[in-house]
């Protein structure tokens, strides 16, 4: 909905504005917008979630091009330039579908990360510890989901393709953002999932429910596992469901060294994507430089010095074996010649 009012400035001149609404109205008109251009549903539900996120921070204000600036400082302050990127393309896709050009801002310029960063790197060790803790609150689902998405590397938004018809034939076909795919399913957790299938009396459909007989969804698997992390010992920025994605990818391309086909189970278009989910810790990259050697210590000097010391002996000594053959040599030719 788009108004035009009249305001009075301090130099009583009279400007127009233009006041821009957003409703549940077009909301729901940019949604329909999305699943005709094959939107996959999770984006659907971020890119709304995140324009409802504007309007939340907003308050009613009325909203101008330097408003939106505003909202992208503050995403700057409580988010990650990645993050808040993402958001900015969900009220940027919106303004754009409702023809507002002229309130779109730009994105954050984001510098190539060059190493993950620890703090958020979530470790095998830990993973364990997050099993282990599920495994003695006796939360069998939650386990059992984050085995799955760590044994098999698919998305959390894709765990619906897990079913029982998918689980008895040992691979899942995952239809996700136009693209199928064949998600294979490890025997181990083949044999796990049919057991809790029996026990659970599961034939058919989505394995992970909730009680009320729902597709378990992001929502409760992230709220789940926030937690869990509060008792297992694990900091909680680590512990998100797309960190056992990353796990997966970690450690399915130190057992190959294949970078396409790691792109090909992740369900990767670009390999530029996949090279995020392997890329080295800082860490790594700290002692892959310490064991460079570029740099002479007192040490290396000393070790250096001793060097050039012994071979000025050697040589001194090379020198005076020379001469006494010379002077052999020249007595020689004397007594000849003599």
């Amino acid at each position: 909905a788009v108004k035009t009012i009249s305001v009075e400035n301090e130099e009583e001149k009279i400007m127009e504005y233009i006041q821009y609404e957003i409703t549940e109205q077009n909301l729901e008109a940019y949604k329909h917008n999305m699943m005709e251009n094959e939107k996959s549903l999770a984006t659907i539900e971020k890119y709304l979630r995140d324009v409802r996120s504007f309007c939340r921070w907003n308050q009613g204000e009325v909203i101008v091009r330097t408003r939106i600036l505003e909202w992208k400082n503050h995403l700057a302050r409580e988010y990650a330039v990645s993050s808040a990127n993402s958001m900015l393309a969900a009220l940027n896709g919106f303004l754009s579908f409702q023809g507002w050009p002229e309130l779109r801002v730009k994105p954050f310029r984001q510098q190539k990360q060059l190493y993950r960063d620890p703090e958020r790197d979530l470790s095998r060790k830990e993973y364990i510890q997050l099993l282990e803790e599920a495994k003695k609150q006796g939360d069998e689902r939650l386990k059992l989901v984050m085995e799955t998405i760590c044994a098999t590397g698919i998305r959390v938004s894709e765990l619906p393709f897990i079913t029982a018809e998918a689980v008895r034939a040992g691979r899942a076909v995952v239809n996700c953002k136009n693209k199928k795919r064949v998600i294979f399913i490890p025997s181990k957790l083949q044999r796990i999932l049919k057991e809790y299938m029996k026990r659970k009396n599961i034939t058919e459909g989505a394995v992970f429910l909730t009680r009320t007989g729902t597709v378990l969804n992001r929502s409760n698997i992230w709220r789940a596992m926030k937690k869990l992390s509060q008792t297992a010992g694990v900091e909680c920025r680590k512990v998100f469901p797309h960190n056992l994605r990353h796990l997966f990818a970690k450690t399915f391309y130190s057992a190959g060294k294949d970078l396409a086909k790691l792109a090909d189970v992740l369900g990767h278009s670009h390999i530029e994507t996949t090279r995020i989910y392997i890329m080295e810790s800082g860490q790594e990259h700290e002692r892959i430089m310490e064991q460079l050697g570029l740099v002479e210590t007192d040490s290396d000097l000393f070790f250096l010095q001793g060097n050039r010391k012994r071979r000025r002996e050697k040589w001194k000594q090379l020198k005076r074996k020379l001469l006494k053959r010379r002077k052999k040599q020249s007595a020689e030719e004397e007594r000849l010649l003599e």
